[in-house]
């Protein structure tokens, strides 16, 4: 079994546009990026928060009484609540505009070297939700057939409204990190560093970007890691953003708003399916971070891996 992993165009373009840095330099802008985007969505949620506060009636009762427990409650409320979790999704555009500002201004690139490439832009995205839902699919399955995972049927809090704004939250939050860690990240340390380098070093920062998640595990760290290198491996064979961006997108969407199961730690109310992780089973199902904490979406991952790795690249062009 021969595994190649090839340079793709958008890291031949961004080298020419201008040379790679050293790998501790390009870190610190990396950090430097992430903070400026962070920074971008803070300026959209923070008043919106404000405002999800300030009308609510017990936020005022609180104030008035001076009661620090209650404040501490509806602080959690609100940013568990649907209306704050759509606002973080969509506040994502920050971060696009923000990432494809630096490649533009800083290194000179063009947006094909972040993997905006024009050729096949539906049939790319359409097959990346297709994979997504499968592969995600395919790691629920598991953990049905090991007892891991159960269904308690349809839920009751499920509103057809909410759950098309948390698909549309999610195309964006999805590609938000997409472009940050492969159409940004791995095409940076590709202009001068080997692919493989270039795929491990962001595949993981980017599983380190959720150590902040609730429930997460070593167990989990070792997912996410591996998500990044599928990530890079399907953007380098397929040469275009679009199709992982897409995969992203769904992957996240079905897990919390078709499926029930938490997202990297993160809870939604609008599901069409109500889930129960059992007990007991957390290795498989990956308990409190969901099931990309356990082995079932482990071995979905490097089945993804070594299936993307001994498939010829996709000749792209702009």
């Amino acid at each position: 079994m021969k595994m190649k992993l090839e340079t793709p165009k958008a890291v031949v373009e961004a080298r020419e546009a201008k040379a790679g840095w050293n790998w501790f330099l390009e870190l610190l802008v990396f950090a430097l990026v992430f903070i400026l985007a962070t920074i971008g969505e803070s300026i959209i949620a923070v008043p919106v928060q404000m405002y999800l506060m300030l009308t609510n009636e017990a936020y005022w009762s609180a104030v008035g009484n001076e009661d620090a427990e209650l404040l501490a409650n509806l602080v959690m409320e609100v940013t568990s609540s649907n209306a704050y979790m759509l606002m973080m999704l969509f506040a994502n555009i920050a971060m696009i505009l923000i990432v494809m500002l630096f490649c533009k201004l800083a290194q000179k690139r063009r947006m094909t070297t972040l993997g905006f490439v024009k050729k096949d832009i539906v049939k790319e995205y359409g097959i990346g939700l297709t994979v997504g839902f499968v592969f995600f699919t395919v790691a629920v399955l598991l953990c049905m057939i090991t007892g891991s995972l159960r269904f308690d049927g349809l839920s009751s809090t499920f509103s057809l409204g909410i759950f098309v704004l948390f698909g549309l939250g999610y195309m964006i939050q999805g590609m938000a990190e997409e472009v940050l860690c492969r159409g940004y990240f791995l095409v940076s340390i590709g202009r001068r560093y080997p692919m493989w380098a270039a795929v491990m070093l962001n595949s993981l920062f980017f599983a380190a970007l959720h150590l902040g998640n609730a429930g997460i595990s070593p167990l989990a760290f070792v997912n996410l890691t591996l998500f990044g290198i599928f990530a890079s491996v399907y953007f380098i064979k397929r040469g275009s953003l679009w199709g992982i961006g897409a995969f992203h997108s769904i992957w996240n969407f079905v897990q919390g708003n078709f499926y029930g199961i938490k997202v990297s730690g993160l809870t939604t109310s609008c599901t069409i399916l109500e889930s129960v992780s059992v007990e007991g089973r957390e290795l498989i199902n990956g308990g409190a971070f969901g099931l990309e904490g356990g082995l079932a979406v482990t071995l979905v991952l490097v089945a993804g891996i070594l299936f993307l790795l001994n498939r010829p690249a996709k000749s792209t062009e702009c």
